[in-house]
C-alpha cells in the first residue's frame, strides 16, 4: 500500500479563512460534524486536544466512530490499489478542529500503520482557539 496523509481540521476555522474543505485538496473528506457528538459541549473537555486521553477516549467511544474508521482503513486500501502511486490524502473535519477530528485521525493512522502504511499526520488547527457556539 502506498503512503497516506491524514490532515485533520476544523470546517469553522476555515470558513474563517475564506476556504472550503475543496481548498484541501483531500481524495476523501469527512465531515464528523452533524452524526457524531462533540467533546465540546462537555465543560471538562472543552479546553483540551485530542493530545489528551480523556478526548480521545471520549470520541472513540462515540457510537459509529470505530465503524467509520475501519471503512476508512477500506477506503484508502481501495485508493492504494488503483494504478497511480501518488499518497493517498485523507481530511477529517469537525466544527473546531480540536477534538474529534484529530482523534479520528489519529485513530486512523494508527490503524494504517499496523498495517505497514507509511502515515503523515497534520492538524490544521488542533492549537487554534476554542469554538465558541
Amino acid at each position: 500500500m502506498s503512503r497516506v496523509l491524514i490532515t485533520s481540521f476544523g470546517f469553522a476555522h476555515l470558513e474563517r479563512e475564506g476556504l472550503s474543505a475543496d481548498s484541501l485538496a483531500a481524495h476523501v473528506v469527512v465531515d464528523l460534524r452533524v452524526h457524531f457528538r462533540d467533546p465540546h459541549v462537555s465543560p471538562a473537555l472543552r479546553g483540551l486536544t485530542a493530545d489528551d486521553p480523556a478526548v480521545r477516549a471520549h470520541v472513540l467511544a462515540t457510537p459509529g466512530i470505530r465503524e467509520l474508521v475501519d471503512a476508512l482503513v477500506k477506503v484508502v486500501a481501495a485508493y492504494a490499489a488503483g494504478p497511480v502511486t501518488a499518497p493517498v490524502h485523507v481530511a477529517v473535519g469537525c466544527a473546531g478542529g480540536r477534538h474529534r477530528a484529530p482523534s479520528t485521525a489519529r485513530e486512523l493512522g494508527r490503524l494504517l500503520r499496523e498495517r505497514g502504511v507509511e502515515v503523515g499526520l497534520v492538524d490544521l488547527h488542533l492549537d487554534r482557539e476554542v469554538i465558541s457556539r
